[in-house]
């Protein structure tokens, strides 16, 4: 095993956390703003593989305007669903969320069956990342650049977003009191409807993103919101960066464990969240209950 080799299992670490970061920062928004726990958020992360491949009809030449149709379509089926779903549930107890959530997990799932049968749906590589690129002599796919880039371009859009524009200063005084915003004047349900809109956007672009690299499968929605709690327990919730870093922490931790202990690479992610929780429970870069009022 030389250098190269060890720079591919990195390169695949991170492009894998990639994708991994557009669905967890999404679910990270939407429970710090709205303090819903969306067990549904892995489905829209399969909704937006299957529309990428319905969009483009499995043809890689539609590959770009496909991933801006998913995107623009998880916006709008987000906001839909907070809007006729989600609404209903923000004064009752926890359970409710839950139980809403994990019922909308299901029924998605029952729909993409019906539509687009059991069976995998493959997409072909796009024709600008067809070829693989060497480093250190060893050839790696060059849509893992690709996947790392979105990645980062939307976290400094999202940052941005929420740090440099008064609707992203609403969204952060949201998670800190709601009925103070509301005073002000601030239509906070709209607000809402627009932090569930780019939450669900982000996780359908992952799994657009993820297509040509896995088949699309309707069991990819349980894995999907599994892993994205792993990550948001980790990078702490309410937190963009946090989502960020426990997203590369899982990559690289399954990328590595691997390598070295194949048998243990399913493990060690949930070992590495059972850490966290015990010695800082609110996450890497979330903020201890004690500072939210």
């Amino acid at each position: 095993m030389d250098l190269g080799f060890y720079a591919l299992q990195l390169l695949t670490g991170l492009a894998y956390a990639s994708t991994l970061f557009l669905l967890s920062v999404g679910l990270s928004l939407i429970f710090g703003a709205m303090g819903i726990v969306n067990f549904a958020h892995g489905s829209f992360y399969m909704l937006g593989a299957y529309f990428l491949y319905a969009f483009t009809r499995g043809q890689a030449d539609g590959f770009w305007g496909g991933l801006l149709l998913v995107l623009a379509t998880g916006f709008v089926i987000g906001a839909f669903v907070e809007r006729i779903f989600i609404r209903q549930v923000y004064a009752r107890p926890e359970e409710y969320q839950i139980l809403l959530t994990y019922a909308l997990l299901l029924i998605i799932e029952d729909v993409v069956r019906f539509f687009f049968g059991t069976g995998y749906r493959a997409f072909p590589m796009p024709q600008a990342f067809a070829g693989p690129l060497f480093l250190f002599g060893t050839p790696f796919p060059s849509y893992y650049l690709f996947l790392i880039g979105l990645a980062a371009i939307s976290a400094l859009l999202l940052g941005l977003f929420l740090y440099r524009t008064r609707l992203g200063a609403w969204i952060r005084a949201a998670t800190q009191d709601r009925e103070m915003l509301e005073a002000l004047g601030v239509n906070v349900p709209l607000l809402y409807t627009v932090v569930f809109g780019v939450g669900i956007a982000l996780a359908a672009l992952g799994g657009a993103a993820l297509l040509p690299m896995q088949a699309a499968t309707p069991g990819m929605a349980v894995d999907a919101v599994i892993n994205a709690f792993i990550v948001v327990v980790i990078g702490g919730l309410a937190s963009v960066w946090g989502a960020l870093l426990g997203a590369v922490l899982i990559g690289l931790v399954q990328a590595l464990g691997v390598l070295f202990l194949p048998e243990w690479a399913m493990v060690f992610p949930f070992a590495l969240m059972a850490l966290v929780l015990l010695l800082r429970p609110w996450g890497l870069l979330g903020r201890p209950p004690a500072v939210r009022t």
